[in-house]
């Protein structure tokens, strides 16, 4: 092992150190979640009528060569707001990183040509790298050529900052060494010392490690020793491909950090083991509008581009006042509820054109805002012995007006015109259960 390799081991080593001292956490399962800022709210916020936005900007990520996505959101962006009664127009785009496969010159030029094509001149427009950019040697080279500007960079729009950060490549395709980390720190505290009450924007690839769905996997624990440090700071990331609208992909601490999904395909999580691809993963196609006035208020709304739906409408009065926090883990958990099948909810079993067993059932209800994560599903035959048993992914990624759950459970499962009872239980995003409820079906 060569001397630059072990200094990266070290500076990881101690980055992962300070990350755990500086956040403090506990586990819950299949996530890690800081206890900073963790007041319980009961409401959940509505935001004002006569909410005036004083800059509104678009952030995307992980579009991995889905170029048609990117020129999507960019269109989109612009026909949602160019006659905005209250605030027309977009002032910027955000793109986080994984825009290419390898890193290769030709993924840097289709994905800028593509933003050149779509995005107007007096919009402002910022990329920083992922990890998949850091797999070429000439990464530096490349960004600044197609891009126009440095991979760690401050851009000041109507008197807000915004901190994108790239940090620097090693042999493990990133690193924050102790220099980038400095600079990023520096840089978010020169941004609030002339903020004036107004929000300060931090964009980077990976989730502060322990924050938002899919951070316990996907995060960087060195991300939070600086962010830490920053009460009041909006932070964006992505990397992980988990889903933006559930529910935990917002967090609350000391800061505010939202997971902006994904606009290629989605990731998720079966029994907290992470690296699950279920039907419907693909394609993905997620963003985030960020609209912030000058007294610190900050409004954040999911859109989802294939079915052209808001996902969520979140905000907060004063970012700078955890007082307002209202998306804390403890808040969301208690908004939260088990979810509830209807009375005469059905199900039924066919076969696909591939041979294998489908079962179908009527969908749970979720509470307003919130979804349901996962069925635990069990089949029996008429004599009760068990044929089937698993854990699915709900395809709740997916926007769309199918109102039932529909899984494959094998080729040789089931009989034709054999009667059987299933017997589901759905949970939420937050762990709460349903009542286990029994549908006897034949399979047709």
């Amino acid at each position: 092992m060569d001397r630059g390799t072990l200094i990266e081991i070290k500076n990881w080593v101690i980055g992962v150190i300070f990350g755990l001292f500086a956040v403090f956490s506990f586990a819950l399962p299949g996530q890690l979640i800081q206890v900073i800022g963790g007041a319980k709210t009961v409401a959940a916020p509505v935001t004002p009528e006569d909410f005036v936005p004083a800059v509104r900007f678009v952030v995307f990520t992980d579009s991995h060569n889905q170029n048609d996505h990117v020129a999507l959101a960019v269109d989109t962006a612009y026909n949602l707001f160019d006659n905005d009664s209250v605030y027309p127009g977009v002032d910027a785009f955000f793109g986080l990183g994984d825009f290419s496969s390898v890193g290769g010159e030709g993924d840097y030029e289709n994905y800028a040509r593509t933003l050149h094509e779509h995005v107007r001149e007096d919009t402002v427009l910022i990329n920083i790298h992922g990890n998949h950019e850091f797999k070429n040697d000439n990464y530096k080279e490349y960004f600044v050529k197609y891009f126009g500007h440095e991979p760690d960079t401050v851009t000041e729009i109507n008197g807000f900052s915004f901190v994108a950060f790239s940090g620097e490549r090693s042999q493990t395709e990133w690193t924050f060494t102790p220099s980038s980390l400095t600079w990023l720190d520096n840089a978010i505290g020169e941004a609030q010392k002339k903020a004036d009450g107004k929000a300060v924007f931090v964009f980077q690839h990976p989730h502060p490690w322990g924050t938002v769905y899919g951070s316990s996997y996907w995060g960087d624990p060195q991300i939070n020793a600086v962010l830490n440090k920053h009460p009041g700071v909006v932070d964006f990331s992505g990397h992980s491909h988990f889903p933006m609208n559930d529910p935990r992909s917002i967090f609350q601490g000391s800061y505010t950090a939202l997971g902006c999904g994904a606009m290629a395909t989605f990731e998720l999580d079966k029994n907290y083991i992470p690296g699950q691809h279920p039907d419907g993963y693909d394609p993905a196609a997620q963003m985030c509008i960020v609209e912030a006035d000058n007294d610190g208020s900050v409004r954040l709304r999911g859109y989802d581009l294939l079915s052209g739906t808001y996902l969520f409408d979140y905000y907060t009065d004063n970012v700078n006042d955890k007082s307002t926090y209202a998306y804390t883990y403890n808040s969301m958990k208690a908004r939260d509820a088990a979810p509830v099948f209807a009375d005469d909810a059905k199900a039924t079993a066919y076969k696909n054109d591939n041979g294998e067993w489908v079962l179908s059932f009527d969908e749970a209800q979720a509470a307003d805002g919130y979804i349901v994560h996962n069925y635990k599903v069990t089949v029996k035959d008429e004599n009760g012995k068990t044929v089937c048993s698993d854990t699915f992914i709900n395809d709740y990624y997916v926007i769309d007006d199918d109102d039932t759950a529909d899984f494959r459970i094998g080729t040789d499962t089931l009989e034709s015109s054999k009667t059987y009872t299933l017997s589901v239980r759905a949970e939420s995003a937050y762990q709460k259960k349903s009542d286990t409820v029994k549908m006897e079906f034949t399979a047709q």
